[in-house]
């Protein structure tokens, strides 16, 4: 069907209307983001800097600390500049290209997520030939089809959702382009269009959480047949960081999408999109470290240096 939009803008109605909640909600996601930059930049430059770091596990992890910063910089500045000036108008072309590139860096993470439970896989199963199965081109190779896989389906959920006419209504309940809001105000038939963002994003998850369950179905076997209790300790904690982002994740897409558009709550989809699009980007990296050893040292040693430079100035 030809698209006949009328629209040339569309108007944000964001998180609230009432004004004296605008700074208060400005702080807070200023905060998240600033927390969010931090961890995942410096996440990104830990794992660049220690060499001891430079294995499969952190090239995926590393990996997705620059998706995670990414999409949540797809939203969050419009986010706030909106909170602080008011201005909640959005240009249909920067509408178009936020959605594609919030899809294409969210369903990166989704595949990401999969790869890295392979190679949890790989290294608590087959040890002995973890060098051999993860090599460097293996990780490139999964990680390039991560973000092929990611940007592939955004180019089909955009043009699935663009493509459909947008009247003289152009006000937008929510605080970003997302796909609920926008088929909710479309003045065309969107039944195709629901039921292809349904198969696709149904397809993706299902690939991505066959993936992990089966991994981990082998890991649970393998820990289960473990003789030491410090050996099964050791196995779980290195997959312990990954299950928690998993569950996270994929918990809050699959309310977002495998829902009907009846079922939908602006309310509470707006309160589930800011824990998505924002929250999880900046919980990431406090996951990964907070029960990483490997992490810890090299933040501690990348301290410990940048004291003694600092010392040496003075």
């Amino acid at each position: 069907m030809e698209n006949s939009t009328e629209v040339t803008q569309f108007i944000l109605v964001g998180l609230t209307n009432k004004p004296e909640l605008q700074i208060p909600f400005f702080l807070i996601f200023f905060l998240i983001f600033l927390c969010t930059l931090t961890g995942n930049l410096g996440m990104m430059g830990l794992i660049a800097l220690d060499s001891r770091l430079h294995t499969p596990m952190y090239l995926f992890l590393s990996n997705l600390s620059l998706v995670d910063f990414a999409y949540s910089s797809a939203v969050t500045p419009k986010v706030m500049s909106g909170l602080l000036t008011g201005d909640k108008v959005m240009p249909y072309n920067s509408c178009a290209s936020q959605f594609f590139f919030f899809v294409g860096f969210i369903t990166t993470e989704s595949f990401l997520l999969a790869s890295m439970a392979y190679d949890r896989y790989a290294a608590v199963c087959k040890p002995l030939h973890y060098t051999t199965t993860m090599t460097t081109h293996k990780c490139a190779s999964l990680t390039t089809g991560c973000y092929i896989c990611g940007f592939l389906n955004a180019s089909i959920h955009t043009g699935n959702i663009f493509r459909l006419s947008f009247c003289k209504d152009n006000v937008v309940d929510h605080f970003f382009c997302d796909a609920p809001p926008l088929l909710a105000l479309s003045c065309s038939d969107t039944s195709i269009s629901e039921m292809v963002i349904f198969f696709v994003v149904g397809f993706n998850i299902f690939i991505s959480i066959l993936v992990i369950l089966v991994s981990y179905l082998f890991i649970f076997v393998t820990i289960l047949r473990m003789r030491s209790s410090e050996g099964r300790q050791k196995a779980f904690s290195t997959c312990a960081s990954h299950l928690t982002a998993v569950s996270i994740f994929y918990g809050t897409v699959i309310y977002m999408y495998l829902q009907p558009s009846s079922s939908h709550a602006m309310g509470t989809d707006k309160m589930a999109s800011v824990f998505y699009s924002m929250v999880i980007p900046m919980l990431n990296p406090v996951v990964y470290s907070l029960r990483n050893k490997e992490v810890k040292n090299a933040f501690t040693k990348a301290v410990g240096k940048a004291k003694s430079s600092i010392a040496l100035l003075l």
